[in-house]
């Protein structure tokens, strides 16, 4: 416990605490109309050592600030011990950071991630984020007047003030998008003709869903790809095979089958996916953390009736990047968009570096409607 002036900070040690850690943003969020809270259950679960198979690879400490006996602020400090020993980067991560309009309060919070870190000979801090490119990250530095999609965080503005004068820097930066999904005919021909083309060269196939079950088969390569499509990106972390089932309970129940799209080769090896979700953002709110019987029946009725998608994460093959694969995962959910009735879909956090990816949304009527980052500072 460390007390500075009137601010007590105070670690986590037991389950009514860590509820308590869960539960403070929706004291300091109950009057946002943008703010939209995670499902409490998975929250915790998240953050419980017993339950999350990350922690055989990362430690996690929890705080919380209190002025007066009230909480007015956590912080989670975390450290990816893959990260640090495999990637040679010693980082100490924060994230799961919120807090009232106070520099002390913050300052306060951030300190005791960097005891952490200091701790166990670490250099740096960064944060927001998570244990891993799973999880959420990235501090909202504009899109204030926006919701946050189920994998995105939300905060307020005055965030961003908060690590400038505690000297912190800018690391990554993320942009996201809506985009608007006209009908078929109407939509893009660059895309379409494009789509035929590298069809037709590269002898690519496309893979249709319309069951879960049929999916399944094809999530472990998915997650291959994804290490192997943004293994070179300052952020990433290797994602280990005992998180590789828990990834598939905790999201696989939100999806909708015709959401995801699929393209292999001639030999039926997978070249590039795409998952992408109803948006569940509405649902969400309305529940704010709880799912009861009314609050499955709300999630039930965003999966299944959304004129919003939400696009979550692409995959390309090595050996098939910058051929232009990702135009016929996104000719063949223009189809399915249309059908389904969705007329807007929200891209979810692209590294600002990716500029392929946001060449693409060109093609589009678009809005790059959110700005994200992550902050780093020596310790």
């Amino acid at each position: 416990m460390k007390i500075n002036s009137n601010i007590t900070v105070r670690e986590v040690k037991d389950d009514d605490e860590l509820k308590e850690f869960v539960m403070f943003p929706h004291k300091l969020y109950k009057d946002s109309k943008y703010w939209v809270a995670p499902i409490i259950k998975e929250e915790l679960e998240v953050l419980n050592k017993e339950i999350n198979p990350v922690f055989k690879n990362a430690d996690a400490h929890y705080f919380l600030a209190l002025i007066n006996g009230e909480i007015v602020g956590r912080i989670a400090a975390l450290i990816n011990w893959v990260e640090v020993k495999d990637l040679k980067k010693k980082k100490v991560r924060f994230g799961w950071f919120d807090f009232v309009d106070n520099k002390e309060v913050s300052k306060s919070l951030l300190n005791e991630v960097i005891k952490i870190g200091n701790d166990n000979n670490l250099e740096f801090i960064e944060g927001p984020v998570g244990f891993s490119n799973m999880d959420k990250a990235g501090m909202l530095i504009k899109g204030f007047e926006k919701k946050n999609t189920m994998i995105t965080l939300y905060n307020h503005s005055y965030y961003q003030d908060h690590m400038i004068a505690h000297g912190y820097k800018k690391l990554a930066e993320w942009v996201e998008y809506e985009l608007k999904i006209a009908n078929y005919e109407d939509s893009p021909e660059k895309v379409k003709k494009f789509s035929d083309l590298i069809l037709k060269r590269y002898k690519l196939k496309k893979l249709n869903f319309t069951k879960t079950e049929q999916i399944v088969p094809y999530v472990d390569q998915m997650f291959y790809l994804l290490g192997k499509t943004y293994d070179k990106l300052q952020t990433f972390v290797p994602i280990q095979e005992y998180q590789i089932d828990y990834y598939k309970n905790k999201f696989l129940k939100y999806i909708n089958p015709g959401f995801i799209k699929c393209v292999t080769d001639e030999n039926d090896e997978l070249v590039a996916f795409a998952i992408t979700m109803p948006s569940f953002s509405n649902a969400l709110k309305k529940i704010n953390g709880k799912v009861d019987f009314f609050g499955k029946l709300r999630l039930l009725h965003a999966k299944n009736f959304n004129h919003k998608g939400s696009l979550y994460l692409i995959g390309v093959r090595p050996d098939f990047q910058n051929k232009g694969v990702i135009a016929i995962l996104f000719n063949e959910l223009q189809k399915f968009y249309n059908k389904f009735g969705i007329t807007e879909v929200e891209t979810n956090p692209e590294l600002i570096e990716n500029t392929a990816i946001q060449q693409l949304w060109k093609n589009y009527e678009n809005n790059q409607h959110k700005n994200r980052a992550t902050f780093t500072k020596e310790i």
